[in-house]
């Protein structure tokens, strides 16, 4: 495969770039991730929820004095409909006016729990839009108005860094996925030279609700992300760099 990015240049003439980032403040990220981050020297992009938020307030501030980026999720996690999750927070029921207090207020609140303000946001469920049918509505042009960047959920493999629109990276996701799914992700981004951002829920829960990466598979990745040399950094340093460096 020819690659995508030939004359792109990564720091350090580092081949290919990857974040991790991990949704929701799942317990399991303070009582498990921190350290298994920290052991790989790798830091990573937490696009938290408020009420877990404040469940381990004193970890989330030493994951901020760590140097993991702390992203906006929205206030409150609003999704499709279709999603019983969903059903009395649907998308399909909100404007563009509501969207603009989710981001907004989210921001305010993490600013006044954590000392910052969120520079990029995770699309909650991946989905972008307010409405339904003729009155759907995008609310992309908010995050790019408000965050360096904006990241889906499982909806594509990696971003090219050259053509990408920040305010919609692509991201894979890897909750029960296997070990070996590490190393084909890793071969991919290596053989493009272009930039793998991956999602994940909870760590180690195993299969209580689904959305759990193991945590073999997770140091597989790390670790062979690290032997490789890629660059591991988090969403909004990679964005930013995207930013600065690209072809305007």
């Amino acid at each position: 495969m020819t690659a995508i990015m030939e004359k792109y240049s990564w720091p350090a003439g580092r081949p290919a770039a990857v974040s991790f980032s991990f949704d929701d403040a799942r317990l399991s990220q303070i009582d498990r991730g921190l350290e298994i981050l920290s052991r790989h020297g790798v830091r990573a992009t937490f696009y938290v929820s408020l009420p877990a938020l404040e469940q381990r307030l004193p970890g989330w501030r030493n994951a901020v004095r760590a140097g993991h980026e702390i992203g906006n999720h929205s206030l409150t996690h609003p999704c499709s409909g279709n999603y019983p999750f969903a059903h009395d927070n649907p998308l399909e029921e909100m404007t563009l006016e509501d969207m603009r207090r989710e981001l907004d207020e989210a921001s305010r609140r993490i600013e006044a729990l954590l000392g910052v303000r969120p520079v990029t946001f995770a699309y909650p469920c991946g989905n972008a839009f307010v409405g339904r049918g003729r009155g759907t509505q995008s609310y992309v042009p908010l995050i790019a108005e408000r965050f360096l960047a904006g990241r889906g959920y499982l909806n594509g493999q990696t971003n090219d860094p050259r053509r990408c629109d920040l305010s919609q990276l692509v991201s894979v996701g890897l909750d029960r996925a296997p070990q070996r799914y590490a190393r084909d992700l890793i071969e991919t981004v290596l053989d493009e030279g272009s930039w793998l951002v991956i999602t994940a829920h909870d760590i180690g829960a195993g299969d209580k609700d689904g959305l759990s990466v193991d945590v073999d598979a997770l140091e597989a990745l790390l670790r062979l992300a690290s032997e490789r040399g890629l660059w591991i950094g988090t969403v909004a340093e990679v964005a930013r760099h995207v930013a600065e460096t690209r072809p305007t």
